[in-house]
């Protein structure tokens, strides 16, 4: 088809969308209908005519719609993807052709509104700071993961005779109420674990359930009760709740004191298998957190180019994949909630919240991808077809899959194309770390 006869403009909008008009002058109209009758003629029984024989005329008024539909289909691909070279263009969806005419005079228009790729203004991209604590673990750290251990391992055992204290583990039952109202009746929504709820342990410790609820427990009797007020704190999640008074009716059930074992080889023995001592049980602990240092070193050097990024370079994200994104994030969040423990009333309760989260975690994620595409491309960084291969039989082989099915399953559901551009990003990503400049700070991991 000769890009020069046919007539395409765009009108730019908002949000990265556009309307393509194209007009396809009559000739190049029916030459196309001329290949495709052609094909009709070879294949068509027509009774009364011995198969390629059949008058075109004849064919032609046989499969009339079947005929106009594949003209259309072929012209407007082949239109679509000529306006791609003739305007320079990059588009992520050409949408649905629309005003499909045939005119009096043989040609064919329509148009459609299609979603631009966003421009994107680049920053420096090399030389990027980007701070990061020591891989070394301090004896410090070391300590703290084997009283870890230690408390994995206590046994608990019941106290009597006395009033609860701190450092016990509390047993309770406990219910709350808001200006005089249940707690959920109050709010008029499901409010979780501040509700109340039965069997309860709690670390009798400041900062275990809400700050200042221990502390007004201690003293209690086994099987006493007490009103508990608690003002909850300003950067509270639930926004209704934040800095109001909360009265819990609270009755203590059991108290438990916590044994822990004592750090010796008999200890490391029984977590590690026979004939192992502390320093055995030291050293993997040591090697353990190097790794875990390691991992989260690399996610906090990408979480800084991120950021780097995010806050440097604006542009307009295409509606439609601001909503499909936001999407697969709030069914991440909802999932990763349910698994953690909470309720479906509990996840209601939060839905706002969550879908605040989703929404700037999904732009985020599209910016990120976008600048990173622009970066591969204007480094001329590809994932070639034996890199992409290596990596399906990599996945099948982990599933334990055979490769050649598992790329054909893929294949036909047309996931290769984000797969590729999935390693085309992590290459580029490579490519920004290996240019960073990196720094490292003297505080811990969990710190930074």
């Amino acid at each position: 088809m000769r890009d020069l006869l046919m007539n395409i403009s765009i009108e730019r909008q908002e949000k990265c969308l556009a309307t393509l008009r194209v007009e396809i002058p009559s000739d190049t109209v029916a030459a196309e209908k001329s290949k495709i009758l052609s094909q009709y003629a070879k294949d068509a029984k027509i009774p009364g005519f011995r198969p390629g024989k059949a008058p075109l005329q004849v064919i032609e008024k046989r499969y009339q719609k079947d005929i106009k539909e594949d003209i259309e289909y072929r012209l407007i691909n082949q239109s679509l993807q000529e306006s791609l070279k003739k305007e320079s263009i990059k588009v992520l969806d050409f949408g649905n052709a629309e005003k499909t005419t045939f005119t009096a005079q043989g040609s064919f228009t329509f148009e459609t509104v299609i979603t631009l790729a966003p421009d994107i203004t680049l920053p420096e991209y090399k030389g990027i700071a980007v701070t990061v604590p020591s891989l070394d673990v301090s004896e410090e750290e070391i300590h703290t993961q084997l009283e870890g251990l230690r408390q994995r391992f206590a046994d608990f055992t019941n106290v009597e005779g006395r009033p609860v204290a701190l450092d016990d583990f509390a047993v309770i039952d406990y219910s709350s109420t808001l200006d005089g109202k249940p707690l959920e009746e109050a709010l008029g929504r499901p409010a979780g674990y501040l509700a109340g709820r039965e069997g309860f342990w709690l670390k009798m410790q400041d900062d275990a359930f809400l700050p200042g609820f221990a502390a007004q427990l201690a003293g209690l009797e086994l099987g006493g009760s007490k009103e508990v007020a608690i003002v909850i704190p300003s950067d509270f999640p639930i926004e209704e709740l934040r800095e109001k008074s909360l009265h819990f009716q609270v009755t203590l059930k059991e108290i438990k004191q916590q044994e822990l074992p004592e750090l010796n080889d008999e200890f490391a023995s029984k977590l590690m298998g026979p004939d192992k001592t502390v320093n055995d049980l030291r050293e993997t602990i040591s090697e353990g957190m190097k790794a875990n240092k390691k991992k989260e070193i690399d996610d906090m050097k990408i979480n800084q180019l991120i950021a780097h990024f995010d806050q440097l370079v604006e542009f307009d994200i295409p509606e439609s994949l601001l909503q499909a994104e936001t999407q697969n994030q709030a069914d991440a969040l909802v999932q990763s909630a349910a698994q953690s423990g909470m309720s479906d009333e509990e996840i209601t309760g939060q839905k706002d919240a969550l879908l605040d989260t989703a929404s700037a975690q999904a732009k985020t994620n599209i910016k990120t991808n976008f600048i990173l595409q622009e970066i591969a491309e204007k480094e001329n960084i590809i994932v070639n077809d034996q890199e992409l291969v290596q990596h399906l039989m990599a996945i099948a082989s982990r599933r334990k899959e055979d490769p050649t099915k598992f790329i054909k399953s893929l294949q036909r559901g047309g996931q290769i194309p984000g797969i590729r551009n999935s390693l085309l990003i992590n290459k580029a990503l490579d490519f920004l770390l290996e240019h960073a400049s990196v720094a490292e700070t003297t505080a811990t991991s969990s710190e930074a």
